[in-house]
């Protein structure tokens, strides 16, 4: 049964800020993730707490499995500045096997 799922996440993008980087090298070196892909900056708008907000943000898809979902997403929310950030799970109902494969070899 294929056990690997996709996360995604946002952080912020402003110039100079690293923290999309810094959190991704963090959930590799951790071994809670495979790989993490962290995407060129754009625009996001979203209400949040009654105001339409627009904000430069990096979408961070981080491939892992879904035994490590519980110690990520804990580990995600102590790293990440967002009050509340975005944690959305999307299952990988196919692909290649050896792929998949080795996505569940990186996680611990």
């Amino acid at each position: 049964m294929n056990d690997v799922v996709l996360v995604l996440s946002t952080a912020p993008a402003a110039p100079g800020d690293d923290t999309a980087e810094q959190i991704a090298r963090t959930l590799i070196d951790e071994r809670l993730a495979a790989c993490v892909n962290v995407h060129a900056p754009m625009v996001s708008i979203y209400r949040w707490k009654g105001a339409v907000e627009r904000d430069s943000e990096r979408q961070l898809v981080i491939k892992t499995t879904r035994n490590a979902l519980p110690t990520l997403e804990k580990r995600l929310r102590e790293l990440h500045p967002y009050e509340l950030p975005e944690f959305i799970v999307v299952a990988a109902s196919g692909g290649s096997a050896v792929y998949l494969e080795w996505v569940a070899q990186q996680i611990e």
